[in-house]
């Protein structure tokens, strides 16, 4: 059985449609969290923190990760509204497919690169093309 069935009875079935829309409100959610971060460090720093080349890279970042949560949002929501309601997910066999162990395995052989920028760089550090 796979994860992505048609219309049919299971155990805990959602439709994926449905499924989308909720993690695209949870996008919005962290978009919104991370972008507090930036107002409450300017109150317990003082606006003379902003002289600090390196406070501006943090708050630089600050703004692209919540871009970049924002647009990633809206590119599941235009998916899942492009998606026929038909279309059902078993949640148990989805879940299933994720394991602990085999994320464990995949981090520890440091091979595992699912992030689009060197975890070395600064935050707000960004190359042009």
């Amino acid at each position: 059985m796979t994860p992505f069935q048609r219309a049919e009875t299971s155990t805990i079935e959602e439709t994926l449609p449905a499924i989308l829309l909720r993690i695209v409100s949870e996008l919005h959610d962290v978009a919104y969290l991370i972008e507090r971060i930036e107002p409450q460090l300017l109150d317990i720093s003082g606006i003379n923190v902003l002289e600090s080349p390196d406070t501006m890279k943090v708050i630089q970042g600050i703004d692209l990760a919540v871009q970049k949560t924002r647009g990633i949002a809206e590119f599941i929501d235009t998916i899942a509204g492009a998606m026929p309601e038909g279309w059902t997910v078993d949640l148990a066999t989805a879940l299933s497919l994720v394991k602990l162990t085999e994320m464990q395995k995949a981090l520890g052989g440091g091979s595992f690169h699912a992030h689009s920028q060197p975890t070395a760089k600064a935050a707000g550090d960004f190359d042009f093309f």
